[in-house]
């Protein structure tokens, strides 16, 4: 299949990363033996995810006019991302501080910078393609990012909203979004939101799907995950993987679930597509050099899945 395109609105970053044995409690300090700047922010990572697997993206949102919108910019550049839509604004370049354990698993402190200035209106005047999908997350001002679902919506483009970093949605966007893929805390946090009374996973999704028409998804780390959409359930397990860093693992899965419905594939083939690059990107250390391509995603579920 062919790929569709992907518009990605969304945050860009250079994430600082070290390892350490174990990740600091408040108030104590934990001795890395260094560290990597590698690019990242959620926007910028599944519009990653996306044109690796295969899709034409493209990319709107801020950085800074200073060094680490190079390193922000740089994967996405060298995958055929559109960037053209990224504005280069008088702020810092976002960026995340990410602590990664003995475990793979790891704690991030995000400092907005650009991001807090990114606007939908590099949107308004996007030529979009028959079956696009807008593609958002939560590092952006979620004003923006209503105003840009309202723009995806005008032309005919489905909105996949990921619920992170976890927080109350506003109303105004829920009621735009066509998909929405969440992990646990996220799920429960969107059932405080929509007055759905607290249950498991499965029960919360089950519940935004046949109240809110929404597609749920829910992402269960090494379990795989859960969806609902039409009343339909679909569980699709993880990949058997050695966990090296769990960073971006969330965001590959959006990146190359979209990707996946951009290009045709059913919902249960791209919930399949998603899962095996969201395990692959679990072996492999950093954020976005993680993030594998549409032929080991294919390989992954030519061997896990068919």
């Amino acid at each position: 299949m062919t790929g569709g395109m992907i518009v990605v609105f969304g945050s860009l970053n250079a994430d600082l990363v070290t390892r350490v044995d174990r990740i600091p409690a408040p108030g104590e300090t934990v001795i890395g033996p260094g560290y990597a700047v590698h690019p990242g922010g959620k926007g910028a990572n599944q519009a990653l995810a996306a044109a690796r697997a295969g899709a034409r993206v493209v990319m709107a949102g801020a950085v800074g006019r200073d060094g680490l919108a190079d390193v922000a910019l740089g994967l996405l550049e060298a995958a055929g991302v559109d960037l053209s839509r990224v504005a280069r604004l008088d702020e810092p370049t976002g960026a995340a501080f990410i602590t990664v354990d003995a475990a793979g698993e790891n704690a991030i402190v995000v400092a907005a910078g650009a991001n807090g200035h990114a606007s939908a209106a590099a949107l308004a005047d996007l030529d979009w393609q028959t079956g696009a999908i807008l593609l958002l997350q939560r590092e952006v001002p979620e004003a923006e990012c209503i105003a840009a679902a309202r723009i995806a919506k005008a032309h005919g483009a489905r909105v996949v909203l990921n619920l992170a970093p976890a927080g109350p949605a506003d109303p105004a966007l829920v009621g735009l979004v066509d998909i929405l893929v969440m992990n646990e805390h996220e799920a429960r946090v969107m059932a405080g939101t929509l007055g759905i009374a607290e249950g498991d996973p499965d029960a919360i999704a089950r519940e935004i799907d046949a109240r809110h028409g929404i597609a749920a998804i829910v992402t269960l780390g090494a379990e795989g995950l859960v969806a609902w959409t039409g009343g339909v359930r679909r569980a699709v397990p993880a990949l058997p993987v050695t966990v090296v860093d769990t960073t971006a693992a969330g965001d590959t899965f959006c990146g190359a679930f979209a990707a996946a419905l951009a290009a045709g594939y059913g919902f249960t083939g791209a919930l399949q597509r998603g899962v095996a690059a969201g395990s692959l990107a679990c072996t492999k250390a950093g954020a976005q050099p993680s993030i594998p391509d549409r032929a080991a995603i294919e390989a992954a579920v030519a061997g896990k899945f068919l």
